[in-house]
C-alpha cells in the first residue's frame, strides 16, 4: 500500500494556502468558528502549531477519502508510525 500524498496533490485542486484566510477558507463553516477560536488564544508560540493543524485538517475534508481515513486515524488501523512513536524513538537518541 502507498501513501497518499500529503500536500493536496492527490487530485486538480490547488493546494491550501498556509494562512489563516486560506484554511478559514477551506474549512466547513461548521469548522471555521471553532478554527478561529483556537487561533484567537494560541500563543505567539502555539499559533504556528494551531495553523498547521487545522490546515491539514482542512485537506483531509477536501480529500474524498478523507472520512476513511480519519475512522483508520481514530481507531488505531491507518498504516504507519503514530508520531508519539516517533518522538519517543528520538527522544532515545
Amino acid at each position: 500500500m502507498s501513501a497518499a500524498p500529503l500536500h493536496g496533490h492527490h487530485h486538480d485542486a490547488q493546494p491550501i494556502p498556509r494562512t489563516q484566510d486560506g484554511v478559514a477558507v477551506a474549512l466547513p463553516p461548521a469548522q471555521r468558528m471553532e478554527f478561529y477560536r483556537e487561533m484567537g488564544e494560541a500563543t505567539d508560540e502555539e499559533i504556528g502549531g494551531v495553523l498547521r493543524r487545522w490546515w491539514l485538517r482542512a485537506e483531509l475534508y477536501r480529500d474524498p477519502e478523507g472520512d476513511r481515513i480519519h475512522a483508520a486515524l481514530q481507531a488505531g488501523t491507518a498504516p504507519g508510525t503514530p508520531a508519539s512513536e516517533v518522538l519517543r524513538r528520538r527522544g532515545d537518541r
